[in-house]
């Protein structure tokens, strides 16, 4: 479509309904979302004036409801696509050559010509790019190049997965593009995955990349990583009176590797123990019969951490089943218990090493006195810092939010809604 084209469409309300499925129907959320997408249009004509012709991507983020911890255990999880998205305004070219400026960032440009892993590329958006495209060279797909202006609203270090979004988006364009859609939202979530994990040089589960991918609100069964099980759900808070609010507590995820390494590491060195790599493989009652031998051979807290993944795997389940039934209250329960198990157990609201910053505990605390102390609050994604999440009653959500922004600046506290659709183009 031609830029002038779309601006006029998205001014026109022709985009409007493609606009709704992604960011809701609110009118405030509908005129925002034109704005933006105008913005980054013009930009990307500013910034690459020899196209005229472009075609527009979104991925999502994600939000993880329960199973906190469980996933890279090859266990079960509970997540959501969120509002909050990556964008990308791209125009496509013969050229074997990827250009991506993003917004607030420089440049970034992938030869396709060389799809080997590039030590000095890793820990970039370059490597990302560069990884996914090698993984579709690998199963067959011819490659093109193209030029992209992106923007995203998905704020890195805020727990809702900025990197699988890009990663997502990025697999998405190829896949439309150059692949006639035939890789699906599952290869898609292991292609980022791998791109993250090899080129990138984060080791990560499969979790972000598979929720992203697939949108909407999702129950993963990891048991089998090279085919996790995945149904879809449509239980809709909003109209059963709550809203789902994230909260940045602005604490930094600097220093913090050695937490998130420590926590998969303790629940492997029980597994061990059994003689398997994972805490899947190991029979529950038969763990839980033999802690009195483990005190000693593993650590006090990574026999606490199992605990908590077999605890917690179940209640994922069962939160699934709760909302299955559209028992809200059932669910609710199984949720406050997560929250405990995951402050008392897992034990990933704030790092040993920074035992003063509890941004976390206190966002905890927080909620507890604006909505009560049975309120459905916890920590979000791996926890030590970052994020909290709460499910809020509608007529409380807009003082909690400004209490929440008012603690940690304003911008902190989001409403976020489910989104049912995974990397998708739009088309006006």
């Amino acid at each position: 479509m031609k830029i002038q084209t779309f601006i006029d469409a998205l001014r026109g309300g022709k985009a409007d309904h493609a606009l709704r499925i992604l960011y809701g129907d609110s009118p405030t959320a509908i005129e925002s979302q034109q704005r933006r997408y105008i913005h980054a249009v013009s930009r990307f004509a500013e910034i690459f004036p020899q196209h005229g012709d472009i075609r527009i991507f979104s991925a999502p983020g994600r939000t993880e409801i329960g199973g906190n911890h469980t996933d890279h255990q090859h266990g079960c999880a509970l997540a959501a696509a969120v509002n909050l998205d990556v964008i990308a305004v791209v125009a496509f070219h013969d050229e074997r050559m990827i250009r991506m400026e993003s917004e607030g960032h420089g440049r970034i440009e992938v030869d396709l010509n060389d799809l080997s892993v590039c030590e000095e590329e890793k820990g970039t958006s370059a490597a990302i790019i560069r990884g996914i495209a090698s993984r579709f060279a690998s199963i067959g797909v011819s490659i093109g190049g193209f030029d992209a202006y992106s923007t995203s609203d998905v704020l890195s270090g805020s727990g809702l997965s900025s990197s699988a979004a890009f990663e997502t988006l990025v697999g998405t364009i190829i896949n439309i593009k150059y692949n006639d859609c035939r890789t699906d939202e599952s290869e898609i979530a292991k292609i980022g995955q791998y791109a993250e994990n090899v080129y990138f040089g984060k080791g990560s589960g499969l979790l972000d990349q598979t929720v992203c991918a697939y949108g909407g609100f999702v129950f993963i069964d990891f048991l089998d990583t090279d085919k996790p099980y995945v149904e879809k759900y449509s239980f809709d808070f909003e109209k059963a009176g709550y809203n789902l609010c994230i909260t940045d507590t602005k604490g930094s995820h600097s220093d913090l590797t050695e937490d998130y390494v420590a926590v998969p590491a303790e629940m492997k060195s029980v597994a061990r123990q059994f003689g398997k790599e994972y805490l899947r493989e190991v029979d529950e009652f038969l763990f839980l019969r033999s802690v009195p031998e483990l005190r000693g051979k593993c650590n006090d807290r990574a026999i606490m951490r199992a605990v908590h993944y077999f605890k917690e795997n179940r209640r994922a389940i069962d939160e699934a089943q709760a909302l299955d039934n559209g028992d809200i209250e059932a669910f609710f329960e199984i949720y406050r218990r997560s929250a405990a198990s995951s402050a008392n157990l897992l034990q990933n609201h704030y790092s040993n090493a920074k035992p003063t910053e509890q941004g976390i505990s206190l966002g905890i605390m927080m909620s507890r006195l604006i909505l009560g102390d049975d309120a459905a609050v916890r920590v979000h994604g791996g926890g030590f810092a970052g994020t909290i999440q709460a499910f809020v009653p509608v007529f409380k959500t807009e003082e909690y939010v400004r209490k929440m922004n008012a603690l940690y600046g304003a911008g902190s506290c989001y409403v976020i809604r489910i989104r049912p659709v995974g990397g998708v183009e739009i088309k006006a």
